[in-house]
This record gives C-alpha cells, sequence and structure tokens, in this order.
C-alpha cells in the first residue's frame, strides 16, 4: 500500500520522532505558521510526508544558523517559486496546443482600438491608419 505525499496521517508524536523533534516545537512552528499541518475533526493536528520533510529541511537551516523568521521566509519563497514554475508549465503546455493556429493568423489594431483578425499577406480594408501586429517566422 503505498501512502501520497500529501495525506496527513501522522499524528504530532509520530511526526516528531520522524523529524527527530520535540512535538512542542512542532506546535511552535505551527504557531508560527512555519509548518502549517492539516487538522483532525477533534482539532488534533495531522501531518503528512511533505510536512516531515519540511521540518527537518527547517531543522536543517535552522542548525546553520537561519532564524525562524528567515525560515519562514525562504520556505514561502520556495513555495512561491514552485507555483510560479508550475504555471510556466501550463502556461508553455497551452501555447504549444494553440501555436498552429496562431502562426497562420495575424491582427490589425484600428484607430478605434477594435481588433480584426486577418489572413496572413492581408490588409485590413478600407485602407486606414490600422496597426498590424506580426511576427516574423523562425526557421524550424
Amino acid at each position: 500500500m503505498d501512502i501520497e505525499f500529501d495525506q496527513p496521517i501522522f499524528v504530532i508524536s509520530v511526526a516528531a520522532e520522524l523529524a527527530d523533534m520535540h512535538p512542542q516545537t512542532l506546535r511552535q512552528y505551527d504557531r508560527l505558521g512555519i509548518v502549517s499541518p492539516s487538522r483532525a475533526p477533534g482539532k488534533s493536528r495531522r501531518y503528512s510526508q511533505r510536512d516531515v520533510t519540511m521540518l527537518r529541511e527547517v531543522q536543517r537551516l535552522s542548525q546553520e544558523g537561519v532564524s525562524l523568521e528567515g525560515i519562514r521566509r525562504i520556505l514561502q519563497l520556495e513555495n512561491q517559486v514552485a507555483a510560479l514554475q508550475r504555471r510556466v508549465t501550463e502556461l508553455t503546455e497551452e501555447l504549444g496546443r494553440r501555436r498552429q493556429p496562431l502562426d497562420a493568423r495575424v491582427f490589425a489594431a484600428g484607430t478605434a482600438g477594435d481588433v480584426v483578425s486577418l489572413a496572413r499577406g492581408k490588409r485590413p480594408r478600407p485602407r486606414s491608419q490600422a496597426l498590424v501586429v506580426w511576427r516574423p517566422r523562425t526557421p524550424e
């Protein structure tokens, strides 16, 4: 039976033992927002394997002399970077799905702000002061 990395299954005593910490330290980290476990229906803390891994990272940083506020900020920035990397991946995949049809179209913006889709090589009608936006093809 495989346990999911994010499945909140460990009670505080087990998580503390796995992270080689005192349960009170885990409570303090929770209060400070450094590692925030899930809550079971009775309000008891439940830690996942991801939480235990994060606790070990907090312990390592602390032993290197990083303050708790510094650790909190480092973890916050790491989470932000991971979220941004996921978003870049999503947008790259979306662009890959759309690339083919977009290469075949050109858009023109008229003086009134209207946007017109044009076939490649065509100009807006009637002849106007429209700005045509295009991108030269790159060799594949």
